[in-house]
C-alpha cells in the first residue's frame, strides 16, 4: 500500500450502484491514482427499482435505467468481464478473460442476483423469468405488453407484490403463491402483512398462502403449476421471485469471510478474512456486505436497500483514502420504500429486529398508518403506508434508542389508541421470500475446523 493513500492503485469489483458511487466519492476525496472497475455485465450501471415499476408499466424502457453520474470518475472500466477470484498475498483481482489486475486497496461490490428456480429444465421453459436485470425487466416488459392470459408470480416479497401490482394496473389476471402466511410478512411482520393480503385480494389477485409450487409444467412454454395443495395453476407468464442470492462465489478460495449472507466487514467496511481478523486493504459496500450495527445489538445487517448502497459506498471510498484515525463508521439507519396496489410503503430501522408492534398513527382499517416496532422496551423500526411525512419523527426516535411504546407527541398523535402486540415475525425459512434486512448474526459464514 502506497504511503500517500490518495496515490496507487484501486480496484472496484462490481459496475453497480454502490461501484459507481464508490469511484464517484474516491475522486471527491481526493484520490488520484489509477482507479479500475470491474463489471459481469456489458452495460454501464443502471437502477434497479424502476425495473419492477416503471419498466414494467410500460412508463419507461429499461435500457433508460442508466445511472446519472454525480461526475467523471475518471475509470478503467471493465465490462462484462466476470471476476473470478482474488489473490489476496499477491494483491491481484483474477479475470475470466484471464488477466489479473493488481491492487493496493480493493473494493467488493457485486450484490445480488435473482434466486432461480431450482430445477433448471423446468426455469428453461419460454414464459419463465426472474426479475434482477435490465435484460431481464425488457423481456418480462415484452411478455405483459403482448397480454397474456394469466401471469403466475412466485414468492409474496417486495418484489413479487410489486410484479403483481404491475400485473393487476395493467388489468392483467394474476396469481400470487407464498408458502408463508401473507405476503410482505417476511418483511414487516404479521400485523402489516395482513393489510398486504387485502390490498391484494381487493385488487383482484388470486393470493394463495401457506402453499408452495411443486413443479413448473410445459412443453417448451410455460403453461402451469401444480402447487402443494394439489391444486394446479393455469398460466402463460412465470415469474421466480424467491429473493436473493449474494454474488460470493468468485471469493470461495480467497479467504475472506464470504459465505450465502454476504461478505462480513466491520463498521468502516473492511472485510474480515475466514479467521475474523480485519483486512487493512480490502473493503465491501452494497448488497453483498454483511456489517455490525449498534443500534441491533451489534447484529451483522444483511441489506437490499437502495438507499444503503449509496451511503456505505461513500463511507467505504472514505475510509480507503484516509488513515485510521480520521476513519468514519457506516451508521446510517436502513430505509426501504415500496409503491403497490396504490400505496406508499415505507421503513426505517429493522422491523425484524423486534418483539413487538403499536399502531401509533392512522389505523388499518383507514390503510393509512404508521407502525412503530420496538425489541426489549426500545424503538427499533418503524413503518407507514401513505404517512411518510412521520419517518424522520421515528427516524430520530430509533437513533436515540426512545423508549417502546412511543409516547404521544406533537408529530405522532393517535388516531386510534392503540396497544402494543406481538410483531409476529416468522422464521424466514417458512417463507417464499426474505427480509430486506436481514439480521445474521455475529460470525462469518465460514465454520473452521483447526489442525
Amino acid at each position: 500500500m502506497p504511503d500517500d493513500l490518495t496515490d496507487g492503485r484501486i480496484v472496484i469489483v462490481g459496475a453497480s450502484l454502490a461501484g459507481l458511487r464508490a469511484a464517484e466519492a474516491l475522486r471527491e476525496e481526493g484520490f488520484t491514482g489509477s482507479l479500475t472497475v470491474v463489471g459481469d455485465e456489458p452495460r454501464a450501471p443502471y437502477d434497479r427499482p424502476p425495473l419492477s415499476k416503471q419498466v414494467l408499466l410500460g412508463q419507461a424502457t429499461a435500457d433508460t435505467t442508466e445511472l446519472p453520474m454525480r461526475r467523471d470518475p475518471e475509470a478503467e472500466w471493465r465490462l462484462g468481464v466476470p471476476a473470478t477470484g482474488v489473490d489476496l498475498l499477491a494483491k491481484r483481482v483474477l479475470l475470466a478473460d484471464g488477466e489479473s489486475l493488481p491492487y493496493d486497496r480493493l473494493l467488493i461490490a457485486t450484490g445480488t442476483r435473482a434466486r432461480p428456480w431450482p430445477h433448471a429444465e423446468q426455469a428453461a421453459l419460454d414464459g419463465v423469468f426472474t426479475l434482477r436485470t435490465s435484460e431481464d425487466a425488457a423481456g418480462l416488459a415484452e411478455r405483459l405488453a403482448a397480454g397474456p392470459e394469466r401471469v403466475l408470480v412466485i414468492g409474496g416479497g417486495f418484489t413479487g407484490s410489486e410484479i403483481a401490482s404491475a400485473c393487476r394496473e395493467r388489468e392483467l389476471d394474476v396469481t400470487v403463491a407464498e408458502r408463508g402466511p401473507a405476503p410482505l410478512v417476511g418483511a414487516l411482520g404479521g400485523t402489516l402483512s395482513k393489510l398486504a393480503a387485502v390490498m391484494q385480494r381487493n385488487h383482484g389477485v388470486d393470493l394463495r398462502t401457506g402453499v408452495t409450487v411443486t413443479a413448473l409444467t410445459g412443453n417448451g412454454s410455460f403453461t402451469g403449476a401444480e402447487l402443494s395443495d394439489g391444486s394446479r395453476v393455469e398460466a402463460d407468464v412465470c415469474v421466480v421471485a424467491l429473493g436473493a442470492v449474494r454474488n460470493v462465489e468468485w471469493l470461495a478460495d480467497s479467504g475472506l469471510a464470504a459465505g450465502p449472507r454476504g461478505i462480513a466487514c466491520d463498521a468502516g467496511c473492511r472485510a474480515f478474512n475466514m479467521y475474523g481478523i480485519v483486512t487493512d486493504d480490502v473493503f465491501v459496500a452494497g448488497d453483498v456486505s454483511r456489517f455490525p450495527h449498534p443500534l441491533f445489538g451489534y447484529q451483522m445487517l444483511s441489506l437490499e436497500h437502495w438507499g444503503n448502497a449509496v451511503e456505505q459506498a461513500g463511507v467505504a471510498a472514505h475510509n480507503m483514502v484516509s488513515p485510521g484515525p480520521l476513519q468514519r463508521p457506516h451508521l446510517a439507519v436502513p430505509v426501504f420504500w415500496s409503491t403497490q396496489f396504490g400505496l406508499n410503503i415505507k421503513s426505517v430501522g429493522v422491523p425484524t429486529y423486534s418483539d413487538h408492534v403499536v399502531i401509533a398513527q392512522g389505523s388499518l382499517e383507514a390503510r393509512r398508518l404508521a407502525m412503530v416496532y420496538g425489541y426489549r422496551g426500545r424503538v427499533t423500526a418503524a413503518v407507514t403506508v401513505d404517512m411518510a411525512k412521520s419517518l424522520d419523527y421515528y427516524r430520530h426516535l430509533i437513533e436515540t434508542a426512545a423508549p417502546f411504546p412511543p409516547p404521544p407527541g406533537a408529530a405522532d398523535r393517535a388516531i386510534v389508541a392503540d396497544v402494543p402486540i406481538p410483531s409476529d415475525v416468522p422464521d424466514p425459512s417458512v417463507l417464499s421470500h426474505g427480509p430486506t434486512v436481514a439480521l445474521t448474526g455475529y460470525l462469518p459464514d465460514r465454520r473452521l475446523t483447526v489442525v
